[in-house]
């Protein structure tokens, strides 16, 4: 109970503390668990564990684990506190290193996705762009970048690995989903094929470019095995249905305590399916007409000829494969991303 105060200052738990400090510039404070398991809250919302160094790592692994990057995406915020509440009341003990983050706390206040600008594109550098460098989101992206980078050089020696938490704007005919980001001549290992099918993931999307992603930069920047992580549908706060969430829940927690892998998850005989990015649409400028509809489901198909998108120079049809979309969303500016079509590839782990 004394970490727990030192920690959130005499908040219920970590998620109230940093909702009510949001845009506050609190210094660091430190905590010692029982088992001295040490506990750093670097800022708000983002907590640094190191279990002592005596004790077994059997997965000889470093997790950094986010969510709230946009800020109305709250259930895997909910997940992620429940199970640091389980750690600070005893529960189990951390056998990892592990970095915590609650990425946009200002736009969880509001219930918001962003306040300014769209926080999943302000990393690998992009927050030092003139347009956003002086805006409070890019000074949180580059504060998270600043820690990931020490965290990820403090634990050299074991394999890292960053999930990246998120639930979608819009319905979606597969309602969990991950995304890898790309690192030319990387190959997906197994055992986080695995893992994704533990958390009761059973979809894997390639990307086809590094991005501005905080998985992209975790990856390219930190060599980390990264996924941002689709798990359902945006809700407020309280309003989440957590049993929906139990998988992710249930395989960060056996990772944390370092439980070995149960192996391919139940009822994952065959394996993930497998899509990659086979055209990436753009905004390309005020002739732009973009032909998907608003209300669209991520992973709607669309046969061959379909028309996607045109401007005043090209038109766009699907090719003699049916392609689906994912991310629609025709309100971004002129060079921004409208969405993503793509093409089932393959299943693995049968």
């Amino acid at each position: 109970m004394t970490a727990h105060l030192n920690l959130f200052s005499g908040s219920a738990d970590w998620l109230t503390h940093t909702l009510t400090n949001a845009s506050s510039d609190l210094p660091a404070s430190e905590a010692m668990l029982a088992d001295d398991t040490r506990v750093v809250r670097r800022a708000v919302g983002i907590l640094e564990l190191t279990p002592p160094a005596e004790r077994s790592n059997p997965n000889n692994e470093a997790l950094i684990i986010s969510a709230g990057v946009h800020g109305n995406e709250t259930a895997p915020i909910e997940v992620l506190n429940g199970l640091v509440g389980e750690l600070l009341g005893g529960d189990w003990q951390l056998a990892c290193p592990l970095l915590l983050i609650l990425g946009n706390p200002p736009a969880m206040v509001a219930g918001e996705r962003f306040l300014d600008v769209n926080m999943n594109r302000l990393f690998h550098g992009a927050h030092n762009k003139p347009e956003y460098s002086d805006l409070p989101e890019a000074s949180r992206a580059r504060l998270i970048e600043r820690l990931c980078l020490q965290f990820s050089e403090t634990h050299d020696a074991v394999a890292l690995s960053h999930y990246d938490l998120h639930t979608a704007i819009r319905p979606s005919r597969r309602e969990k989903f991950a995304l890898y980001p790309f690192v030319e001549g990387r190959q997906v290992p197994a055992d986080q094929c695995d893992f994704l099918l533990e958390a009761d993931v059973e979809t894997l999307l390639l990307q086809h470019k590094s991005g501005t992603t905080f998985s992209s930069f975790s990856s390219s920047q930190l060599g980390a095995e990264s996924f941002t992580v689709e798990l359902g549908k945006v809700r407020p706060f309280g309003q989440n249905d957590l049993s929906r969430f139990r998988g992710i829940r249930d395989a960060l927690r056996r990772r944390f305590r370092g439980a070995p892998a149960p192996g391919m998850a139940r009822g994952s005989s065959a394996g993930l399916t497998v899509f990659e990015v086979v055209h990436e649409i753009l905004n390309t400028g005020p002739s732009f007409e973009f032909h998907v509809p608003d209300n669209v489901a991520n992973f709607t198909e669309y046969e061959p000829g379909t028309v996607i998108w045109e401007d005043e120079s090209t038109c766009y049809r699907v090719g003699s494969i049916p392609e689906s979309i994912v991310f629609p969303n025709r309100d971004v500016p002129v060079g921004q991303r409208v969405g993503l079509l793509i093409r089932a590839r393959h299943r693995t782990g049968a």
